[in-house]
Order: C-alpha cells, then sequence, then structure tokens
C-alpha cells in the first residue's frame, strides 16, 4: 500500500519534533510523536463593544445591518432615533409616535415600524405602522390588529413581516407590500416575545413565551414549518440575518438574564460566544449569521456590541513555575524574557525573578521590599514605581539594569496600586493610584526626573496597563469597580470604549495603546480576559487557574504572560497567552 508520503510527493517535511516557527498551511511529520502535523489560522466568532447609544433604552425597534443600523422608539417612553455608521451613533428624525414594544424592519435607509405600546395607563397597545425614507418618518396603514412584543423580518419599508406578539399570546402573521398589511398563515405555536430573521417571503421565528420555549419555525411567503429548535428555551431576546444564516442573542432563560449567543446555518443552530453584557428586550441587525450589531436592552443600558468572524483566537497554556509564590507584584518584559518583583508572600518581599519562556529564576532583589507595585520595561531595563513598604504608600522608584536595582529620583505623588507603562525605564508613566483618596494624577519618567502631566479623567486605582509613555492604555480599577478604559496620546487622556467585563484589580500587557490585552484580577477572583484592537475590546480564552492580584508582562494582545497571584491561597502558577496561529494534529497513526 502507498504511504502518504508516496501518494503525495516529498514536500511534506519529516521533523524530530516541530518546526520552530511554520508557516500557516504547513504540514510536516513529527518523527518523535509519529503524527502529521498542521499550522492553521486560530479564528474565531466574538463580540465586541463599541460605542453606546445616545439613548439608553430596551423595548426598542431596530433595522439594518452591523455597520449601517437604525435604532427607534423604545423605553422609557421615547421617539428618540439613531444610527449607527459602524463606528458611532447619531441623533436623527424621531418617530412621529413615541412607543415602546414595538418592531422594525428593514434597513438603514428604507426602514419601517409598527405596532408597540404608547405611554399610557394602561399601556395602549398600537397598531400604527412609520415609514422611514432615510431621513424622516411618515405614518402609513396600521397593522390589522394592535399588537406589541412581537416578531418582525423585512428587507425594506415596503417588505416586512410581522408575527406573534400581545395581548394574549397570538400566532397571527401580517406581510407588508409597500402599502397595505395583509393577514397571511399564523405560526404553528402562539407565542409572545420572540425574534426573527429574513423577509416577508423567507423568514425565521424563534424563542418566545408563554411557556418560554426554544421553538423555531421557517415562513415561506405563505405558511409556517417548524424546523430545529434553539439549544436553549428563550424569551424577550434579539435576532439577526436571514432564513437560512442568522443569529439570536441575549434574552431571558430559566437561569435569569442571558447573554447566550447562537448560530443557524438553515439546518441547526450552534452555541457561540455570548454577549459580553447579558440583557433582554435588546436591538439587534445584521445581514447573516457572521456580522450583527446588538444594542440597548434590560436592565436599561446604552451598550453596543459588534458580532464579528474571523477574529484571531488565542489560548491560555501553563509555563514554568515561579520559585516564589507570591500576589500584589509587578511585572515587565515580554513572554519569553520577562521580569517580576515585589509582592506579598504574605509579607511584602523584595524577590526578583526573571523568565526565559520556561523557567524563572532568581536574580538580585530589589533595595526595599514592597507589595503593591507596579512597573514597566523590559527584561534588561525595568522601573519599579511606588507601592506598599512599612508605610501604607510610598514614593520609592527603582531601575533595573539587568543586574541590579538602583534607588533612583521618587515619583512626586506617594502612591499604590498604580498603573506604568513603557517601554523601558527611561521613558515611563505613572497614573492613577490609591493614596489615599483615588488618584488621577499622572507623571511622565525621562530617565531622571518625574514631571506631572496631564490627570486621568477618572481618579482610581488598581487599575490595568498597557502600552509606552507617549501611547498608553489605563483600564478598569476601582472604585466601584470600573470598566473605564482610557487612551494617552502622549499629552492627554481619552475616554474610550468601556471594558466587557468592570474590574477592581485589572492587570494587562501590550506595547502600544492599539494592541493590549486585559487580565481580570477582581477580589471576585475571575479568569476573564479581553483583547484591545485601538478601537474595541474583544472578549478572548479564559485563564486555566482563576486567581487576583497577579503580574503581567507582554508585547501585544498575541503574545503575553501572567503569573502568581491569589486563588486562594498565594499562587506560584505562570499561563502564556499566545494568539495567531496554532498546531493542530492530522493523524495519529
Amino acid at each position: 500500500m502507498a504511504t502518504y508520503l508516496g501518494t503525495h510527493g516529498s514536500k511534506i517535511q519529516n521533523y524530530t519534533t516541530d518546526p520552530d516557527n511554520p508557516n500557516t498551511g504547513e504540514v510536516w511529520f513529527n518523527a518523535t510523536d509519529a503524527v502529521l502535523k498542521f499550522e492553521y489560522q486560530n479564528t474565531t466568532s466574538a463580540w465586541s463593544t463599541s460605542n453606546n447609544l445616545n439613548t439608553a433604552r430596551n423595548k426598542m425597534g431596530s433595522a439594518g445591518t452591523q455597520t449601517a443600523a437604525l435604532a427607534f422608539g423604545g423605553d422609557p417612553a421615547t421617539n428618540a432615533t439613531e444610527k449607527y455608521n459602524g463606528t458611532s451613533w447619531t441623533e436623527v428624525n424621531n418617530l412621529t409616535t413615541a412607543r415602546g414594544n414595538l418592531k422594525g424592519a428593514g434597513i438603514q435607509t428604507s426602514a419601517l415600524a409598527f405596532g408597540g405600546d404608547a405611554p399610557t395607563t394602561p399601556p395602549d397597545i398600537s397598531a400604527a405602522t412609520e415609514s422611514w425614507n432615510g431621513t424622516s418618518w411618515t405614518e402609513v396603514n396600521d397593522l390589522n390588529t394592535a399588537k406589541k412584543d412581537g416578531g418582525s423580518a423585512g428587507a425594506s419599508n415596503t417588505n416586512a413581516l410581522a408575527f406573534g406578539g400581545n395581548p394574549s399570546a397570538t400566532a397571527t402573521t401580517e406581510t407588508w407590500n409597500g402599502t397595505n398589511w395583509t393577514e397571511t398563515g399564523d405560526l404553528n405555536t402562539a407565542r409572545s416575545s420572540l425574534a426573527g430573521a429574513g423577509t416577508n417571503t423567507a423568514a425565521l421565528a424563534f424563542g418566545g413565551q408563554p411557556p418560554t420555549t426554544a421553538k423555531t419555525e421557517s415562513f415561506n411567503g405563505t405558511n409556517w414549518t417548524e424546523v430545529n429548535d434553539l439549544n436553549h428555551v428563550k424569551e424577550r431576546l434579539a435576532g439577526a440575518g436571514t432564513s437560512t444564516s442568522a443569529l439570536g442573542f441575549g434574552g431571558y432563560s430559566p437561569s435569569g438574564v442571558s447573554g447566550l449567543t447562537e448560530s443557524w446555518n438553515g439546518t441547526n443552530w450552534t452555541e457561540v460566544n455570548n454577549l459580553t453584557t447579558a440583557r433582554l428586550q435588546l436591538g439587534g441587525t445584521g445581514a447573516d449569521n457572521t456580522a450583527a450589531l446588538a444594542f440597548g436592552g434590560t436592565p436599561t443600558t446604552a451598550a453596543t456590541e459588534e458580532w464579528n468572524t474571523g477574529v484571531i483566537g488565542g489560548s491560555w497554556s501553563t509555563g514554568g513555575t515561579l520559585n516564589q509564590a507570591r500576589a500584589l507584584f509587578a511585572g515587565a518584559g515580554s513572554k519569553t524574557a520577562a521580569l517580576v518583583f515585589g509582592g506579598t508572600e504574605p509579607g511584602a518581599t523584595a524577590k526578583t525573578e526573571k523568565y526565559n519562556g520556561a523557567t524563572w529564576t532568581e536574580v538580585n532583589d530589589l533595595n526595599s521590599a514592597r507589595q503593591n507595585t507596579n512597573g514597566a520595561g523590559t527584561q534588561t531595563s525595568a522601573l519599579c514605581v511606588a507601592g506598599y513598604t512599612t508605610s501604607p504608600n510610598n514614593q520609592f522608584v527603582e531601575k533595573w539594569n539587568g543586574t541590579n536595582w538602583t534607588a533612583v529620583n521618587p515619583i512626586n505623588t506617594a502612591r499604590a496600586d498604580l498603573g506604568v507603562a513603557g517601554a523601558d525605564s527611561t521613558a515611563v508613566l505613572a497614573f492613577g493610584g490609591e493614596g489615599p483618596p483615588y488618584k488621577a494624577e499622572t507623571e511622565l519618567y525621562n530617565g531622571t526626573n518625574w514631571t506631572e502631566v496631564a490627570d486621568l479623567n477618572t481618579a482610581r486605582m488598581a487599575l490595568g496597563a498597557a502600552g509606552t509613555s507617549t501611547a498608553a492604555l489605563g483600564f478598569g480599577g476601582e472604585p466601584n469597580p470600573s470598566a473605564l478604559t482610557e487612551l494617552w496620546n502622549g499629552s492627554s487622556w481619552t475616554e474610550v470604549n468601556d471594558l466587557p467585563y468592570k474590574s477592581n484589580r485589572a492587570r494587562g500587557f501590550g506595547d502600544t495603546n492599539t494592541s493590549a490585552l486585559f487580565i481580570d484580577g477582581a477580589d471576585s477572583i475571575t479568569s476573564d480576559s479581553a483583547s484591545w484592537n485601538g478601537t474595541n475590546w474583544t472578549v478572548t480564552g479564559n485563564l486555566n487557574d482563576a486567581r487576583r492580584w497577579m503580574a503581567a508582562a507582554g508585547t501585544s494582545n498575541t503574545s503575553g504572560l501572567v503569573a502568581g497571584g491569589f486563588n486562594p491561597p498565594t499562587t506560584n502558577v505562570t499561563e502564556e497567552w499566545s494568539a495567531g496561529p496554532q498546531v493542530k494534529t492530522i493523524s495519529t497513526s
């Protein structure tokens, strides 16, 4: 029998183990393990945060795509309309009638709003329909039956479908031709609070209540047919896409408010990555299951998230263990050349260790033991800034030259639990921290002296940091805890899109303000992480060992590590983050 090599040629290389730097798509034979392997681009589908609606709301109507969306009406009772351009929301002309629990269909320049309830006591359920021409709303012919909490689908202001809804869960379906609504075939299962996708000739209806259901039905322009259910029963969810390529997300399940997301391929639903903010009664738009937008919802929010496929994935893997378990310490350097220093074990320590990508080695200690400190730089040129010693906080700064620590000029404002960013020990930015009170002060180090520069917009401590002295990112922290993210451009801080999680003990790494990784070291002890691309945060893979108060080092959102922390007890575990191509075994024969 011919071998694989004999059949397919000799371009498949034979290696003892794996090649050091394989190319994506390259196939090789690992002789040690006797397996065939290849390298592939590790991608995933994920939600990422975007700019908020101008008006926080729920129960709104929606139309459009991921990059050209429309949000209108909603609760608290409003007639406000906003359009999204792929980056931000802009207020445009209002609906004629304020209402919530309405539905929408179409695109950003040609949409329909229908049904809902008016802000009266009791609410006045509406049959009103309005048509959007890209600029303004016009009242057109009403639905045949007033309803709210229904499902909807449609391609434009001349092509729409309304199905299900209240009062009292109904199966009625109406189709819109640009002039009138016409009753057509009923749903097989009467329900309200359901979601839809598609057009008035090819639609999908899914979820709803009562009781809360996973039922899915497909519409062919005349009749509804039951197809495969959602994996989870849900109501008050959102939908986007077509009858053969859709996304269902958010809503309410028996376990509570949900961020669960499922993808429809025309036959089956598959569970995919959750929304970062769980919510129900939200808006949803999108062309298919590869690109969608989620916005607003209950608890009342303005939060907006984008769904994308092809996001570069990554994973955490266990690395070498620290010689000394500890927490509340600092890190600098890269995944293969890291430095950690200070911390508590549980008392304040001066211990310093360096990492070569496989093992940690003890090197010369700091001159003063400290905890709740932070630092920046490389394995051969780093700075340790402030922290706790014998007093609650201090101004002490030490510089590492690759061999020894040397005391240098102190920071102007004594503090601990601050953010620190910098490419090496000669250009470092320090910001925030605990005084008390919480600090907003930012200081710049030029290799000799500290200079006060523009403050953070929001004073806080225990925040994560990434970047350089001229291009930094600060995120999370106390009080509250916080999801706030601020970007430093070399002269001032600007608030940008929030973290997907609130964290009072954030850590992070990255050598620029456009590529960073957040790791949640919250007091609740989590394992969450998220990647920053210069505009948005995207949820990434969790740490294998949940912990808080750890050290972090890394050069971008694709490569870095976390070490130590508190679980409890204090740990010496190191995990390495790798994004991008991954190696996969083809055959074990």
